[in-house]
């Protein structure tokens, strides 16, 4: 049985040996990001969260959708990917955190909004580590799950073949989100991206 640390170990290897190229292989995302972020329906001033946050792609349009007056974090478990963001000034746009998405140093109900790029296939614990993003997310809050690209095309670019057991089919990803504090509200995973919408029940 792999630890709770081994499985920290294989994340951060697989992203530092991808962290200084990574905004240079997907060049043309920024538009599918922008489009995401504006699903959340963020308003100025709310905090929103980052979880998995990367080189910070995500970090200028959620700033533009909160505002100066708004909270924007970033977290991630990665530091190369930390200073990849900070190289391509995207700490400007947000405060990046050093952190784990299953234990984040943010207190109870204290962001409106989570966007997450590309993190649940990454997350080894992912019924617990959902319900740690609905800890701090206010009731009614909303949560974002994210990919510049669909399932199909993702698992063509990897040379895979879509499985059932796909966390991020609907049939498994709706219940799994249920049992984690949330509660889907939308789903849409076509060739250009994927967005899966849930909202932290009052």
């Amino acid at each position: 049985m792999r630890s709770m640390s081994d499985d920290h170990t294989h994340v951060q290897e697989f992203f530092t040996a991808r962290a200084a190229d990574w905004d240079s292989r997907f060049p043309d995302d920024g538009p599918a990001y922008a489009a995401a972020v504006a699903e959340l329906g963020l308003v100025e001033g709310d905090r929103v969260l980052d979880a998995g946050c990367g080189t910070g792609r995500a970090l200028p349009p959620l700033r533009a959708a909160v505002g100066v007056s708004g909270v924007v974090l970033g977290v991630d478990l990665t530091p190369a990917m930390l200073e990849a963001a900070r190289r391509a000034g995207r700490d400007r746009d947000g405060r990046l955190l050093l952190a784990d998405v299953a234990a984040l140093p943010l207190r109870p109900e204290s962001v409106d909004a989570v966007f997450a790029a590309g993190l649940i296939a990454h997350l080894p614990h992912p019924a617990d580590d959902l319900r740690e993003l609905a800890r701090v997310v206010r009731p009614g809050g909303t949560l974002a799950l994210f990919h510049p690209i669909g399932r199909a095309a993702l698992a063509a670019r990897h040379g895979r073949r879509l499985t059932t057991d796909d966390l991020r089919a609907e049939a498994n990803l709706k219940p799994l989100l249920a049992g984690s504090g949330w509660r889907m509200t939308s789903y849409v995973d076509q060739d250009d991206r994927f967005l899966a919408l849930a909202v932290r029940p009052s």
